[in-house]
């Protein structure tokens, strides 16, 4: 049984423009296509899909997923290689975990200590206004336009 993009997208969760992607940056093999140009996914691709979305999921790169596959090509190699990817996700994971909890304590305290009078004393706008009032360390700027919110 073959399958197109608009099932393969809907079984993985995904668009099919993200499917198109994995395609461009070579993490899966062109699917075959009907005479009218439509992909058709095997279940051998369905498979390697599912490989990358949850992969994904678990937050890892697109370059590690690459190298990750590559991996999966050669079953009988030692798997130091993706073990070691693995404990650096693990790592970046509990980073960012870290930065959230400093980010969370940050916003109870100004929550908390918001007495719902005027803006001119307001702790929120106060502390967003002066970094040194803040009471954790993590200061993220966005480093692109792309990154920036709106």
């Amino acid at each position: 049984m073959d399958y197109s993009i608009g099932q393969v997208a809907k079984r993985l969760g995904c668009t099919a423009q993200t499917l198109r992607h994995y395609e461009q940056l070579g993490l899966i093999q062109p699917p075959p296509r009907t005479e009218g140009q439509q992909r058709r996914y095997r279940p051998v691709d369905l498979q390697r899909l599912t490989f990358i979305r949850h992969a994904r999921e678990l937050g890892f790169s697109l370059d590690a997923i690459g190298d990750l596959l590559q991996l999966s090509n050669h079953v009988d190699e030692p798997c130091q290689q993706a073990d070691q990817l693995a404990a650096q996700q693990l790592s970046e994971v509990r980073s960012r975990i870290a930065r959230l909890q400093a980010l969370e304590q940050e916003l109870e305290a100004m929550v908390g200590h918001c007495t719902d009078g005027r803006v001119a004393n307001c702790k929120v706008i106060e502390v967003l206004s002066n970094h040194a009032l803040c009471l954790h360390d993590v200061h993220d700027v966005p480093k692109s336009p792309a990154q920036r919110v709106r």
